[in-house]
């Protein structure tokens, strides 16, 4: 049989805020132990290949950023760490126990709402004009002043540019309005919501800016939006 290492990183280990609190499962400590098995079944949705294996310990489900994996394939699982509870709206299923990670050779981080995912092609300027209403802001607006704003709603109207869905209970949204640079990194604004959108829509997005969250296992964010509503 053909045999792929998988290198297993998780992020999500602490959930600081009561919304992710309530929605993310609880979390094992990563093991530096390694996990062997056969492909049993293999599931593919977006952002996700949900792979259940047969190891000597029993069986397991392992999830991975989207790859061709073959039922009957033999795996290998190291710097494992395990998710509990774990709810995956696109199967409609909930794993009591299940192990997310990357495929050897890639830097996708399963779980990582800025790996894999649909992006946008960047070949025209963005310009939407901003929000309207209390707490309107631009997305350079809430980037420049996130200390004041922490914590506190913002009303952003800009183009979705990358979207990742069903990440750890949540769709992970990009948003552009032509504010901001590039240059450091103040013109694109990260927003965590349970609405779908689609690349390219432009929508309006209220919610709670947060600052310097901490998601575990090195992923930390300077700023971004939660608990957002979207309208068109």
């Amino acid at each position: 049989m053909k045999s792929l290492t998988l290198s297993i990183v998780l992020a999500g280990a602490s959930l600081a805020s009561s919304v992710w609190a309530a929605d993310a499962p609880a979390m094992a400590a990563p093991s530096s132990a390694v996990m062997t098995g056969v492909i049993l079944e293999v599931k593919d949705v977006d952002s996700y290949t949900y792979i259940r294996l047969k190891t000597k310990d029993g069986e397991t489900w392992a999830a991975v950023s989207t790859a061709p994996l073959k039922v009957g394939a033999t795996v290998t699982l190291g710097n494992t760490m395990v998710m509990k509870n774990f709810e995956s709206k696109s199967l409609k299923k909930t794993f009591p126990s299940i192990v997310f990670g990357t495929l050897a050779g890639s830097d996708k981080k399963a779980g990582d709402p800025h790996a894999g995912g649909a992006k946008l092609a960047n070949t025209t300027p963005i310009q939407v004009p901003k929000a309207t209403g209390a707490n309107a802001r631009t997305v350079a607006e809430v980037i420049t002043k996130s200390a004041e704003l922490k914590d506190k709603p913002v009303r952003v109207r800009g183009k979705v540019v990358k979207y990742s869905a069903a990440i750890m209970g949540k769709n992970w949204i990009h948003l552009r309005d032509g504010s901001g640079s590039d240059a450091d990194n103040t013109n694109d604004i990260l927003v965590t919501s349970a609405a779908p959108v689609k690349l390219g829509d432009v929508v309006t997005v209220s919610g709670l800016v947060r600052v310097n969250k901490d998601f575990g296992a090195g992923y930390t964010y300077k700023v971004l939006i939660e608990e957002a509503t979207i309208q068109p």
